[in-house]
């Protein structure tokens, strides 16, 4: 899916806003019917739950209605998901 110079925007400050970090660039020429953002932050696992869901809701405000898929890495855990979306860019 690529993304407008306004939706790129869109998502770097909302991860920002409620992450701290930028969303990682990946690849722009990939193809697909939604958005995945991979996320790392040091956050405790009750935060990053309620930051995601505001984050989700403040994307589908400012994108309209897409699929928009996070994932958060915080570190605690070395899930698989985590592993892939790192070192492929997609999960």
């Amino acid at each position: 899916m690529r993304l407008t110079p306004v939706e790129q925007k869109s998502l770097h400050d909302a991860s920002v806003r409620w992450f701290g970090v930028p969303p990682p660039r990946v690849d722009d020429e990939a193809r697909g019917g939604g958005i995945g953002l991979y996320i790392e932050a040091a956050l405790p696992a009750q935060d990053t739950l309620e930051r995601g869901a505001k984050m989700a809701a403040a994307l589908y405000r400012a994108l309209g209605e897409c699929k928009i898929d996070n994932v958060v890495n915080t570190g605690w855990l070395d899930l698989p998901i985590c592993r892939v979306a790192r070192d492929r860019g997609m999960w």
